[in-house]
């Protein structure tokens, strides 16, 4: 080989390289976020875009359906999902984590609850448990809702029908949205009306609407300790390889019962107030949470990352 070729070919080489580290580089820092339809799920989906965005990267937050966010994050289409509530999503997640297509990664939320709930009023007057429910199937028109189709809460209530689980074999599962049903179980509130639907906290339903939290439930529906979950954040394979600092952020980011309260509360307060607008502002008036959360994680370009998180908030709230 000449001289002259050699050095052509050692040039081609090096901007082939330089290009292909460019594409890799641009790759991971975009960031892409599976959500689902629900307020406190949405809330931490648009609170980590905002971090993300403050440390240089480009994060986007997809809304699926549950079954097709874990299809995402299993073929590499999304990067992170904070909303893996367990026991009662075991049966569309654990395939999953066993193939080791998507990682459990950390309980961002411990102690919440998800289960079937009633108005107060129904609870005082017998329905208490699952085992009540069939008792009062005409007060109920032998109706149960849910929220949107394909959730895996619905799965789990139309298991117990089909399965006649508890006697709920006559129900029919009334599946629409959260909004909807929440709507739905406010209407029947003011008329005394009786409702039994998919209940959970955090969220503000639970200062809104005088409901109970039935008991009975089984590790073959909503977890045998009556409904009380665990939310984790699941990673797609291969994040903390190839990206430490996002993984380490998402490893941080822990949302207490409490805060997530007080947010969605703060949003039904004041209805002119975003999600995405009501977390950052959480945020900003308690530091020493995102102070935590940007512990060791920097900026893309290797700055402090909450000294630009702070700096975000401070020209977005």
């Amino acid at each position: 080989m000449s001289s002259g070729l050699r050095r052509i070919t050692v040039a081609f080489f090096i901007i082939a390289t330089l290009f292909c580290s460019s594409i890799t580089a641009h790759a991971t820092d975009k960031i892409t976020i599976a959500s689902v339809s629900w307020t406190g799920v949405t809330i931490k989906s648009e609170i980590a875009v905002s971090v993300l965005e403050s440390l240089g990267y480009k994060a986007e937050n997809k809304v699926f359906s549950v079954p097709i966010t874990y299809s995402a994050l299993s073929t590499g289409d999304a990067d992170v999902f904070f909303g893996n509530w367990m026991p009662s999503m075991a049966n569309i997640a654990n395939k999953f984590f066993d193939k080791g297509t998507v990682i459990k990664y950390v309980a961002n939320m411990p102690g919440a609850k998800y289960t079937l709930a009633v108005p107060s009023y129904c609870a005082k007057a017998g329905l208490k448990d699952f085992s009540d429910i069939a008792k009062f199937g005409d007060k109920l028109d032998w109706k149960i809702y849910g929220i949107e189709p394909g959730n895996d809460g619905n799965m789990i209530i139309q298991d117990m029908i089909d399965k006649n689980m508890f006697g709920l074999g006559k129900f029919k599962l009334i599946a629409s949205s959260e909004v909807a049903m929440l709507s739905e179980v406010q209407a029947y509130a003011k008329n005394d009306k009786w409702i039994v639907f998919l209940g959970w906290a955090p969220h503000s339903m639970n200062e809104r609407i005088d409901m109970t939290y039935l008991t009975g439930s089984t590790d073959a529906t909503f977890g045998g300790n009556d409904g009380t979950a665990t939310v984790w954040t699941n990673t797609r394979k291969g994040l903390e390889k190839d990206n430490p600092n996002v993984a380490k952020l998402f490893k941080n980011m822990l949302f207490p019962v409490s805060m997530m309260n007080q947010i969605m509360t703060e949003v039904h307060n004041n209805k002119n107030l975003k999600l995405d607008k009501a977390g950052l502002k959480w945020l900003k008036a308690n530091p020493s949470m995102y102070e935590k959360w940007l512990d060791g994680v920097t900026t893309v370009d290797g700055k402090p990352g909450a000294a630009a998180f702070k700096a975000y908030l401070d020209s977005n709230v």
